[in-house]
């Protein structure tokens, strides 16, 4: 077979790269370039194997190696436990939505079990309507009234002793809110056991470190840090395992996927196989601690702009800002068109806030480079200055 790094197909890499713009999609994201290079690199051939990861058996020995190289790198970069189980599945967090109580709504024996909710966004309200079909919620705080602006305080909020678990958007993608602590709700709970948390950290994950004390289930869609949209990552501690309702799906049920290793079924391979290599573009970056770090300044930059301007304004209350998602609101919205289009020809896109609130977001995930934000931040100031 012919050797596909020709220098035509090396010509076509050198030209896309050039073409790349500044992404803030709020998913799917942006992934590093050189991890898309990789890929590129691999689509053909996989380490010389001769075929495509697309192509490989979940079975085989090659996808062996690329699944458990994902798997221990996963556990490095955010320091897992031992007690604790990774476990690749499909059907992204708007799946694990029924799948979270489906597994561990039987944990509490009772006719009409019940589950806290903190709900602080648009995620939280889709989530414990989604738990109404498998038991009772109760609403142990919400910022509804605020407009979800704010996070509830945690002294406020009226838990129960005999739940199966809370569950917690700890960041909220579209409203852009963010617990940047998991907060200490104490030991007491079901069966004496401990209380469980239930974290969906999809739009926030590997961006900082997870205390595992405070949490003991956190899962999250691909979309946003980690690949492409197609496999979400549950990571359980093992003693929940084995409450499945009966009802749950086989291919859903926690136990028998921990079992199998993820392997119950045939995985999203290819989505496994990038994830993978953001794993290992996150290892060189030097891991976790200083992603959070790059993700803090980004963070800071657009935010400090956004407070010192007159034209934009953002709505959140800076004590629980979101670091991946920047909502905010020119003061005159009539110009929101005219924003967007010359945003789009100064290579910065997918700016548009979701329907449901409006304005703008800018979605600043690990992939987003300070020089990103900086490129947005002189778009905005000088697209401010041609407005006056």
């Amino acid at each position: 077979m012919n050797d596909p790094q020709t220098p035509a197909l090396a010509g076509i890499m050198q030209r896309a790269l050039a073409e790349r713009v500044y992404n803030f999609s709020p998913g799917p994201a942006a992934l590093p370039a050189e991890v898309l290079q990789q890929a590129a690199e691999e689509m053909l051939s996989w380490q010389g194997k001769g075929v495509s990861v697309m192509e490989m058996s979940h079975r085989s020995k090659e996808f062996e190696s690329i699944h458990n190289a994902a798997l221990a790198d996963l556990r490095e970069l955010l320091r897992i436990p031992d007690n604790f189980r990774v476990l690749f599945l499909q059907g992204g967090a708007i799946g694990e939505n029924a799948i979270v109580p489906l597994n561990l709504i039987r944990r509490v024996d009772a006719e009409l079990p019940k589950v806290d909710f903190v709900v602080s966004g648009t995620w939280s309200v889709k989530t414990e309507q989604e738990a109404r079909r498998y038991g009772e919620v109760n609403i142990a705080a919400s910022s509804a009234d605020r407009k979800f602006t704010c996070i509830p305080d945690v002294a406020s909020w009226q838990l129960s002793n005999d739940a199966a678990y809370l569950h917690l958007c700890t960041n909220e993608t579209i409203v852009g809110v963010e617990f940047h602590d998991i907060p200490e709700v104490g030991q007491t709970g079901t069966h004496d056991k401990g209380r469980i948390v239930v974290a969906d950290a999809s739009s926030h994950i590997l961006s900082r470190p997870i205390d595992w004390s405070r949490v003991q289930v956190v899962y999250a869609g691909a979309q946003k840090n980690i690949g492409p949209a197609g496999v979400t990552i549950v990571i359980v501690r093992e003693d929940l395992l084995g409450f499945a309702h009966p009802h749950c799906p086989s291919a859903f049920n926690w136990r028998l996927i921990a079992e199998h290793n993820s392997m119950y079924n045939t995985p999203p391979t290819y989505a496994i196989y990038i994830a993978g290599l953001v794993f290992q573009w996150l290892k060189r970056q030097g891991g976790v601690p200083a992603i959070e770090q790059r993700n803090i300044a980004k963070a800071r930059a657009l935010y400090d702009f956004l407070d010192q301007s007159q034209f934009y304004r953002n709505e959140i209350d800076p004590s629980c800002r979101s670091r991946m998602n920047v909502p905010f609101f020119l003061r005159d919205e009539s110009r929101n068109e005219a924003f967007l289009t010359q945003a789009r020809a100064n290579g910065l896109v997918q700016l548009k806030g979701h329907k449901s609130v409006g304005g703008m977001r800018a979605s600043i995930y690990n992939a987003m480079p300070l020089e990103g934000v900086s490129a947005l931040i002189e778009f905005m100031r000088e697209f401010e200055r041609t407005s006056a």
